[in-house]
């Protein structure tokens, strides 16, 4: 399954989702309004002559309370399906073949040394193999491999004293790309 179709997959999800949570907050806001005007009608047997302010005054709260609940539940919504996507990005990033991470590397390894010159790297276990290569390559002698690292992908480096470290992981580049984008991420999701 490609990255797009998990992303309609996870857009109409989150729109059937959505269209719920508002058809559940208009079902009590509904609810909240037949109550308001229940106490409302109490309202003028009991003092007439207060019976217009009191009405509006109440009417009002309790709107501006249902909408309050309402707005809350669907951004709640919305942020859960935003984390889905979030989530499926990454896991489909990891999914891209062999040769995708190879590339990937070899270039992320270019920034590092650009950055810090040489140093220690270290991946997740999966991309060890291609990074042992890589720094046999003349071109990165300065890199020795470190632990394996707990990342999704990409690599973090270290200078060789310890002094710097650069994080150039997919998830590093993906929370960058997604800080930037998530306004109209939401916006495509849910319009």
């Amino acid at each position: 399954m490609g990255l797009e179709a998990v992303v309609q997959e996870i857009q109409q999800k989150g729109r059937t989702e959505a269209d719920r949570i508002r058809h559940d907050g208009m079902m009590e806001s509904e609810r909240i309004l037949r109550d308001a005007q229940r106490r409302s009608d109490e309202i003028k047997l009991q003092a007439e002559h207060d019976v217009a302010r009191q009405v509006e005054h109440v009417l009002a709260q309790e709107t501006s309370s249902a909408n309050l609940v309402t707005k809350r539940a669907t951004l709640n919504a919305e942020k859960e399906l935003l984390d889905q996507v979030y989530g499926a990005a990454l896991a489909a990033i990891r999914k891209e073949p062999v040769s995708f991470h190879e590339h990937a590397l070899r270039n992320l390894l270019e920034t590092a040394k650009a950055e810090i010159g040489g140093g220690r790297v270290r991946v997740n276990p999966a991309d060890r193999p291609i990074v042992e290569a890589l720094v046999k390559e003349p071109g990165f002698a300065g890199f020795t491999v470190g632990p394996p690292s707990e990342i999704e992908g990409g690599l973090i480096a270290e200078s060789a004293d310890g002094a710097f470290q650069v994080d150039h992981s997919y998830r590093t580049y993906l929370d960058r790309v997604w800080e930037s984008s998530l306004r109209d991420a939401s916006d495509i999701l849910f319009g």
